[in-house]
């Protein structure tokens, strides 16, 4: 069982230079959570004082995206990066990040941390994310359709449950399999109902589905596919050098508000320095350049310049 290799920070960084970028925040993680939940209720309530199909579409995107930003802020608590407390740690990660999008950090932790021991090996759980690339941009653009359909979305959501009634190989009747499945997504499903109530209260009930459920069912699952893509598509397996883990891309300020919050395309310094909080990361990649250490680093310009090279494979 190959375990990834991995490099001290004290063999890049000096004493001085590692204690400010280690150190965990009382406020930075929970204002980065705080950040997330303003940029959705704000492009909510653009589209409720100005509804057009430009402030929707717009509205669409930007809580899609910040809803990937609450799940990587679960990432970063799963890492314990949120908060020095533990218990603050994993119950902001838990109930403000994971429970609203349907995941769950003490599940989560676990999975992601076998990721990052077994970086690009065998035994890494990720690596299903980055075997199907390269590959042909018919079929990339397939993946997209389906993304933004909610095709994505009903089948991540809902195919555990209509694999279980289908096969039903433990005999279960099918009124426990539902009470299982309903059992496990009680959070998401308390939080769905506690939103649903809030915004009747406001007389915007259709604002749940509208501004929430939608930008979950495409944008959301879009944005996931091409963060997926960009971290790890093309990463050589069994790759050695730790440095080439992952991929660093570099994200324009549009990038960053729809695709790309909070500091998640640093990925290559996140797979170096795994419990580095996040908004530690570009400094760290500073401070790696300046000391001309990133030659080995794998980077990308943009987004637009990984897709392509994910999909330049040739037909069949």
């Amino acid at each position: 069982m190959a375990v990834a290799s991995r490099i001290k920070p004290q063999e890049l960084f000096t004493p001085a230079e590692w204690a400010p970028l280690s150190a965990r925040s009382r406020w930075k993680g929970v204002a980065l959570v705080a950040h997330a939940w303003a940029v959705i209720v704000a492009a909510g309530a653009v589209f409720v004082l100005w509804p057009n199909p430009l402030t929707y579409i717009l509205a669409v995107m930007l809580i899609g995206a910040r809803q990937l930003g609450l799940a990587i802020l679960m990432h970063e608590a799963a890492h314990g990066g949120l908060h020095p407390d533990l218990k603050v740690n994993d119950w902001v990660g838990q109930w403000l990040c994971a429970a609203p999008t349907g995941a769950s950090l003490a599940s989560y932790r676990p999975y992601h941390l076998t990721h990052h021991k077994f970086a690009q090996q065998a035994e890494d759980p990720d690596l299903i994310l980055s075997a199907p690339f390269p590959t042909t941009r018919k079929s990339l653009r397939r993946k997209i359709v389906r993304d933004l359909t909610g095709q994505t979305f009903f089948k991540q959501r809902f195919g555990p449950l209509m694999a279980k009634l289908k096969g039903r190989a433990d005999g279960q009747p099918a009124g426990s399999v539902f009470a299982g499945e309903a059992a496990r997504q009680r959070p998401f499903l308390l939080w769905n109902l506690g939103l649903l109530v809030v915004l009747s209260a406001a007389g915007l009930w259709w604002a749940w589905l509208a501004l929430w459920i939608v930008p979950m069912a495409t944008w959301f699952p879009l944005v996931t596919r091409l963060r997926n893509i960009a971290e790890h598509a093309l990463v050589a397996k069994d790759e050695p050098d730790p440095f080439r883990h992952a991929r660093t891309t570099q994200a324009s300020w549009i990038e960053r508000a729809l695709i790309a919050p909070y500091y998640v395309n640093f990925h290559a310094e996140h797979h170096l320095f795994m419990h580095m909080p996040c908004w530690n990361l570009p400094k760290a990649h500073r401070l790696l350049v300046a000391k001309g250490l990133t030659g080995n680093m794998l980077t990308a310009p943009g987004y637009l310049s990984v897709l392509k090279a994910a999909s330049g494979k040739a037909p069949a």
